[in-house]
């Protein structure tokens, strides 16, 4: 998936950012993980890192957030690290952003923590994340409106945050990659618009394309709010008690 420049560039940038933080978990994220880079996709490294218990202890508050952008050798790289009690937080409200972090598919950085980790975050799935992925598409349908439609890429977020959104609530299972959603929701069309999107990161989409896609679009939300009325998930964390344990107890093997 990455070229051999782009997999020097990134494992550089984790040896150097993962020096001063203990990563939990690092994930790729971005179009590479949703199933539609372009040559000129930038590198979306999307991590949970781990404060020393002292630092948290402490009389001044640990910084929470590590965010780092820039080009390297002609490679771009957006780095977040967040900490991991605030990714946790985050996750028992419906954070989508930081369930992919711990539940993705994509991992170039996986720590001890991680494996105990996910069964507690599977474990704590819930109905809240429909906010989210509903939110998070309605934003980028926005931003797709205001491209003039023209933006395969922002209609591709749209259909990627929807169906990433349905298909957790409908099967408890993280899946970010829209390429193999298209299928299963009945969206195999939409293989024309990742086709696009490959050609570049500001690659435009035909006229007559972008209209027909403006119909449809719509169903995609519809589909969303469908799976949250059938949904399988609890309406709220069944397991807070036990992944708060977990992090006292990591955090206490930290001291």
């Amino acid at each position: 998936m990455l070229t051999e420049r782009q997999e020097q560039v990134m494992r550089s940038v984790l040896d150097h950012e993962g020096a001063k933080r203990t990563h939990v978990v690092v994930s790729l994220s971005g179009a590479h993980a949703y199933g539609f880079p372009s040559p000129d996709s930038d590198l979306d490294l999307k991590a949970v890192h781990l404060d020393a218990t002292r630092a948290l202890l402490g009389l001044k508050p640990a910084n929470t957030t590590a965010d780092r952008l820039e080009v390297i050798d002609g490679v771009e790289i957006d780095y977040t690290s967040n900490e991991l009690g605030h990714v946790l937080a985050g996750i028992l409200g419906g954070n989508g952003n930081y369930l992919e972090r711990v539940l993705g598919q994509l991992q170039p950085v996986k720590s001890a923590w991680l494996a105990p980790l996910q069964r507690l975050v599977q474990a704590n799935l819930s109905q809240r994340l429909h906010r989210h992925y509903r939110g998070f598409a309605t934003s980028q349908l926005a931003e797709w409106q205001k491209s003039g439609f023209g933006s395969a890429k922002k209609l591709l977020y749209v259909l990627r945050t929807t169906l990433t959104g349905a298909h957790a609530l409908k099967t408890g299972e993280v899946h970010t990659d829209v390429t193999a959603l298209l299928g299963l929701y009945g969206f195999e069309a939409a293989v024309e618009l990742v086709e696009q999107k490959k050609r570049g990161e500001l690659a435009a989409l035909p006229a007559e394309m972008a209209e027909r896609w403006r119909e449809r679009v719509t169903r995609a939300f519809t589909l969303l709010d469908e799976a949250l009325a059938t949904s399988t998930l609890p309406a709220e964390p069944r397991a807070e008690e036990a992944l708060e344990a977990w992090l006292v107890e990591v955090r206490l093997a930290a001291v």
